[in-house]
This record gives C-alpha cells, sequence and structure tokens, in this order.
C-alpha cells in the first residue's frame, strides 16, 4: 500500500489511521512518521533518538503493515519480554510477536517457528547470539523477512559504552538470510559511534534521523559520594510514592541497597543478573505495575522498559561512559514531567572503575580509559552539565537556555579572570606539537616531572611550570573549559589527544578575556564500601562545637581524667550535626553506647537542648534512618570470646579477619561505653612496667593520638602495643 511513495496525502491518513488503529494515538510524535515512511519504501534507515522518544513505534508500526516477519535483534532477555508482551497487548492475537533466545524449551520454540510459517507473527525478537546459530538462519531463510531492526545499535561500535562482539557479525548474517531493508536505532551515540555503526553494517547510504539530545524535563545533579546512603533515603522519603530507579555498579551493593531501603519502610526491590529469571521478571512486573516504588538496579534493568512515570534516577554509583550515564537518566520522566537524576560521585569509584579494565586488550584499554576520562571530566565540571553532555554528543546548546535545570546552573560557583591560563594551556598544546593527553598537558603546566615528561625531555621546554602555582587538578579543569569553548579538540582515532581547532589558533593570536568557573572539590568523600549509615545529616556547626569542648574540658576536669577519655572528638563533632536531646539519641551518635551516655550524657544532652531552643534549628533526627544490619550479636560474641580469653590473633583467624580489623571492633565496643578486659592477651606480650608507662602516657596526655605518643615515647612500642594499652585505659577510665 505504501510503497514507492512519500507520506503524503492519503497515505498520510492512512498511516495515521494504523496508528490510531494498532496503539491508540492520534498523532507522530518528533520524526517517528518520516522515519516509519522510509523504512515502508525499504531504504535503510538510521534512527538516533533519546530514551522516551519512541523508537520502538519506528519498527513495531513498519512490522504492522509490511508483509512477512520483522526480525528484531536485541540485547537482552527482559527487554525482549517486556517489548513481547506489550505487543500482545495491543493486539488481540497473542501469535503477533515472539522472542526466540536461550529462555525458551525445544517445544516452545518449535511453536514461534510454526507461528510464523502460518503467517502469524509480524516480529521475532531475536539475541545476536541466536542468530549465529546455522538451524535459525536455515529457518529464516525460508520465511518471509520484511525487515531486519537492531535495537541498542551503538552496542556494534567498539568505540560504544556497551560494545558486544557478536553484534560486529549481524551485516554477515543478515546478507545470508534475506537482502531486505535495516533499520538500526539507538538513544546514544556519538558521532564517531555513527560512522562506525553505519560502516560495519554496511549501511552507509542509510537515511539518518537524528533527533536532539536534549532532555529539557530532566535535572541533573552530582554530589560528592558523602553518607550516601543516608541522603538517598532522606531523597526517596522526600519523594514518597514516586517511582524511582537507582543504579549501583555490583550486585552486592545492589542487595544492600535494596535491604536498607525496605527496612526503612522503602518499597525497593533488587534486579541484577545473579538473580534467577523468575525472580527479575517478578520484580520488573512489580515495579511496572506500582507494587514497588523503587527498583535497585545493576546497568542490566531499564533498557526499553516503558515505565512513562520514573520521577527520579539515582546513581550510587558513577557510570563507566557518558553514554551510560546518558541512557540510565533518560529512563525518567518519558512521560515529558519532572525527571531528576542525582549521581554520587567519588574518585574511588573512578579506581574500581579503571580496575575493571586491567587486562584488556590494549585498544579495549585505551577506549575505556577514554569513555572513563569523559565521565570524569562530566563529574567534575563547573559548568553548566546540559551543555556538558550535548557537546559529547556533537550538539551546540546556550547553556542560558538550561533553565537551571542542573546544579551547576541552579547554584552557579564564581567565576575569575582565566586569559593568562588560558593562553598558557594553548600555548603548550602548541609547543608540543598536538601530541598529547588532557593527563600530559596538566603534569606539563604544573611542573611535575613524572616518568613521561622525563622521557620525553619535556621539563627542559621554556614553558615548562609555568602554572606551577596550580595543580594538576586544577589544569584538568581548564582543559574541560577551553574544550567546552570548541577552542580545543580531541582526537577519537588516538584516544583523546588534544588538537587545536582554528579557534584556539586565533585565541592564541589574539588573547581576550575568558572567565574561569571554579572547578567542584570531590575529595572529601566516604572510603568505606560498606553500608555506613552516616550522621553528617547538615552543615557543621561550629558554635554549638566550642561549647561542647568547654563543657568536655570541665567535665574531665572534674573527674580528673584526659577530655578524650569523656567523649572523643569525633563523638562531640557528630553531635555538632545531629543536635541529640535526649539520652537515647545520644546512643545514636558515633562512638556513644548506652554506657558512656548514661555516664557522661546527661550536661551534654542538656546543653544541646537549649542550644537548639535558643536558636530554633531544625534537626535532621526528625527523620531517623534505621541501620541496616544489627552488630548486636557480632558484638556480644566478641565480649564473649574475650571473657574466654581467647588469644585476640585467634580470634582475627576464626572470623577471617586481619589484626587491625579486629582492633578496630573492640575501640568501637569499648568507645560506645563496653568494657572489656583484654589484659591476659596485653599481658603475653609486655611486661607491667611498659604497660604502665604507655597507661601513664595517655593518663596525662591531652589526646589519645597514636602518632603522637609514638613520637612522645620515643618509638620504643609499636603500633599495635599503643593500640592494645590505649584500649586498656579508655576501658578502665571511660567505662
Amino acid at each position: 500500500m505504501f510503497e514507492n511513495n512519500l507520506v503524503q496525502g492519503n497515505e498520510s491518513d492512512n498511516l495515521k489511521a494504523s496508528l490510531q488503529k494498532y496503539f491508540g494515538f492520534n498523532a507522530f510524535k518528533g520524526e517517528q512518521e518520516l522515519i516509519i515512511n522510509n523504512v515502508l519504501i525499504g531504504k535503510n534507515t538510521f534512527v538516533i533518538m533519546p530514551t522516551g522518544g519512541g523508537k520502538s513505534l519506528c519498527y513495531q508500526l513498519p512490522a504492522l503493515i509490511l508483509k512477512g516477519t520483522a526480525v528484531i535483534v536485541s540485547p537482552l532477555i527482559a527487554l525482549m519480554k517486556n517489548q513481547v508482551d506489550a505487543m500482545r497487548h495491543v493486539s488481540n492475537n497473542d501469535q503477533i510477536a515472539h522472542f526466540m533466545n536461550s529462555s525458551l524449551s525445544k517445544g516452545d520454540i518449535l511453536k514461534v517457528k510454526q507461528d510464523i510459517q502460518d503467517g502469524k507473527t509480524k516480529m521475532l525478537y531475536v539475541a545476536p547470539e541466536s542468530l549465529t546459530k546455522q538451524e535459525n538462519i536455515d529457518f529464516l531463510i525460508s520465511v518471509n523477512i520484511s525487515f531486519f531492526a537492531i535495537d541498542e545499535a551503538h552496542c556494534i561500535s567498539e568505540w560504544g559504552h556497551d560494545f558486544r562482539p557478536e553484534y560486529r557479525r549481524l551485516r554477515e548474517i543478515f546478507e545470508k538470510i534475506s537482502n531486505v531493508p535495516i533499520i538500526a536505532l539507538t538513544a546514544t551515540a556519538t558521532p564517531k559511534v555513527q560512522h562506525d555503526i553505519q560502516k560495519n553494517l554496511n549501511m552507509l547510504d542509510a537515511t539518518l534521523f537524528q533527533s536532539s539530545f536534549n532532555r529539557d524535563n530532566l535535572y541533573y545533579e552530582i554530589r560528592p559520594k558523602r553518607d550516601v546512603e543516608k541522603q538517598i533515603i532522606r531523597y526517596i522519603k522526600n519523594h514518597a510514592g514516586k517511582s524511582g530507579i537507582i543504579y549501583c555498579l555490583s550486585r552486592k551493593k545492589v542487595e544492600e541497597i535494596s535491604e536498607l531501603l525496605q527496612v526503612n519502610d522503602i518499597k525497593a526491590l533488587p534486579y541484577h543478573a545473579g538473580l534467577d529469571s523468575t525472580t527479575r521478571a517478578k520484580h520488573q512486573d512489580m515495579f511496572l505495575m506500582e507494587d514497588a516504588d523503587v527498583i535497585v538496579a545493576t546497568i542490566a534493568f531499564g533498557m526499553g522498559i516503558d515505565k512513562p512515570d520514573v520521577r527520579f534516577v539515582i546513581h550510587h554509583d558513577i557510570p563507566k561512559s557518558i553514554e551510560s550515564y546518558y541512557q540510565e537518566t533518560g529512563r525518567a520522566g518519558r512521560d515529558g514531567g519532572i525527571g531528576e537524576c542525582i549521581a554520587f560521585y567519588s574518585y574511588k569509584d573512578i579506581e574500581k572503575l579503571e580496575k575493571f579494565l586491567q587486562g584488556k586488550p590494549v585498544t579495549e584499554l585505551e577506549i575505556g580509559r577514554q569513555l572513563l576520562n569523559e565521565i570524569v571530566s562530566y563529574a567534575e565540571t563547573s559548568v553548566c552539565r546540559r551543555k556538558f553532555i550535548l557537546h559529547y554528543f556533537g550538539e551546540t546548546f546556550d547553556e542560558r537556555k538550561c533553565d537551571s535545570q542542573c546544579d551547576n546552573c541552579r547554584n552557579p560557583l564564581e567565576k575569575t579572570e582565566g586569559e593568562t591560563n588560558v593562553l598558557n594551556l594553548l600555548k603548550a598544546v602548541e609547543i608540543l606539537e598536538e601530541t598529547q593527553k588532557a593527563k600530559h598537558y596538566c603534569a606539563f603546566l604544573s611542573g611535575n616531572v613524572n616518568s613521561e615528561i622525563k622521557a620525553y625531555k619535556h621539563n627542559t621546554l621554556k614553558l615548562f611550570g609555568v602554572g606551577k602555582e596550580f595543580d594538576e587538578h586544577y589544569w584538568n579543569a581548564v582543559i574541560r573549559q577551553v574544550y567546552l569553548a570548541g577552542l580545543l579538540t580531541k582526537d577519537v582515532e588516538t584516544f583523546g589527544v588534544l588538537k587545536l581547532t582554528q579557534q584556539g589558533k586565533d585565541y592564541i593570536k589574539s588573547p581576550r578575556s575568558f572567565k574561569l568557573v571554579k572547578q567542584h572539590d570531590f575529595s572529601n568523600t566516604d572510603d568505606d564500601d560498606g553500608i555506613i549509615i552516616g550522621s553528617k545529616g547538615g552543615v557543621f556547626d561550629e558554635r554549638l562545637y566550642d561549647l561542647l569542648i568547654d563543657l568536655r574540658k570541665s567535665i574531665a576536669k572534674e573527674m580528673g581524667v584526659p577530655p578524650f577519655v569523656v567523649f572523643q572528638e569525633p563523638s562531640l563533632k557528630d553531635m555538632c550535626f545531629q543536635y541529640p536531646v535526649e539520652l537515647e539519641e545520644l546512643t545514636n551518635i558515633q562512638g556513644v553506647g548506652v554506657g558512656k551516655a548514661q555516664r557522661y550524657g546527661e550536661p551534654f544532652v542538656a546543653l544541646i537542648a537549649n542550644y537548639v531552643e535558643d536558636n530554633e534549628i531544625e534537626r535532621p533526627q526528625d527523620m531517623v534512618v534505621k541501620s541496616l544490619i544489627n552488630k548486636s550479636g557480632l558484638k556480644v560474641q566478641l565480649i564473649h570470646n574475650i571473657d574466654r580469653k581467647i588469644p585476640l590473633d585467634d580470634i582475627a583467624n576464626s572470623q577471617g579477619k586481619s589484626f587491625n580489623e579486629l582492633l578496630d571492633e573492640i575501640e568501637s565496643v569499648v568507645a560506645s561505653g563496653t568494657r572489656v578486659n583484654i589484659n591476659y592477651f596485653i599481658n603475653s606480650i609486655l611486661d607491667a612496667e611498659n604497660q604502665e608507662e604507655i597507661f601513664d602516657y595517655f593518663n596525662n596526655a591531652n589526646s589519645d593520638d597514636l602518632i603522637t605518643a609514638y613520637r612522645e615515647l620515643d618509638g620504643l612500642y609499636t603500633e599495635e602495643e599503643l593500640r592494645l594499652v590505649r584500649i586498656r585505659y579508655m576501658s578502665e577510665m571511660a567505662n
């Protein structure tokens, strides 16, 4: 009906009638109509359309209209199931769509093949691995194929964020089966990836349909990874009843976070490849049917999941590329409503991702590093995040149109004049003949004589160290901003070597004012990989801290003990975030147990209560976060083992811990107010005279700091010996 005709007049009406008939829509979105017509008239088609733009319809409607079966290559079993279920809902014929993958039995596969032969099936979703099987190739040769569709086509390119080698063979397999048109679709592709996809599929003649990558209803924010679990719980509680996705890098973290949310009365479920397919499908369906508000997932979740009202996407860990980030955040606000995208960032996460790259082939390693560098640049940038994302995908954007829809535009950092530094950077690129990556220029400008600088003898050049008053982190921020301004470009083929653009060359000849935005500081983040319920709910209260220090000093003087015996500094600092006004609340403070709260707590909570009332302070305590792990059982077992006088190194070995880790636990028990007696172990390694010398030192010291103790005692004792006696001292004097 539509062959050899452009959509116009009656044909356009017919196409809209088909849209209404099958999907119940009265109008197409964006370029959907042009794309569908291009497929219907038998042309190769390449579609780059953001998540939520309606990519699926671009091959589903033509498949329903054309004779034969459309073969749709899809990377995930969960995605196929979701798509097939959706198609069956728009038809009264369950045979209209099938999938063929490893989850099916032989009987199931025979039924699928029979429905295709009988002409009942318009869409067959297949995994690329299934297509490589000769028996499936032979079967598809024997039936009428309308066209091939490749969903998530970025998987074809080794320059993409989710490269899959089996995707590289698709063209060869298609040619064996049938000479029919191809439609390739993706939500994310840089210009380099676009070309790579078309070249590999031998479809450089394809009509390209590229929508803007801008999702103007999404808000982007990067936060330092501090007290992340507490922040997530607070955020979700403040958005009660809203649907959201939390992405984590590891299955273990997915399980921990989902459990943590559940104990805090949030309807959350885990989703990762380690769960059996039945559980995954059940959790996905519960999320879609709103029996769960939050899915905590690895990146496997969400590809093609048609849930329009996801209101937030949180990244517990920063993703490995901007493409991944863009795709995952794109699952928010697909209905055009609000979508908030919050990601937590720390240098430690990047180190972990770099470790994953070790041992990979050189090209893959270099590409992986380049993708990582880009996501680091995005996380650390202090300019408009929307502009940064769109620039990455080859699109220009005026940040004034962001409309405060990113944290950097909503809360802009101060700007300083950077003309001299920008000029020095561009001259450095010129002097080094455009041969180096950003990291090298940062070292060169800051005067860091590392092994590469030395090998190239770049430290002998006149410009070396011209910006030594600034560190490499600062110069990296300058490079990012100069790159965004179009004065530098990155050569993809050489994995990110910086080159001068014509604008950059012009700037060297005629420098002008260049305002540099102050960089973010991500140096202060949590280092622990475990679940930590942090206590820093707000801004640190310096005034209260001074009052607590004075109170501690007077109580210590009255009792004749050093101040740290009453409460250690971390405990006082935690009080300045949490404002405990009752003894029970005091036990939630770091290093304060029931015993210590009862012994010393009354004057402290009284002071804090008066302070809170006088200054009308809103306390974070009003939203209590429950800790995931109840450690009381482990604590009882540890104390029981000590009571039985089992050597501490034996206790550590039996629990699979290092000796230092065991001492950490014992210190935590003692700091919380529980008395333990480890004299039996100390006696086995230190004589009485030495013990008393260390004990007397702590009794007269102003601080319990180990480094100070080591120096004051002339280095006569090891760190372990000092720690053991300090535990004895704190246990006897403080508890």
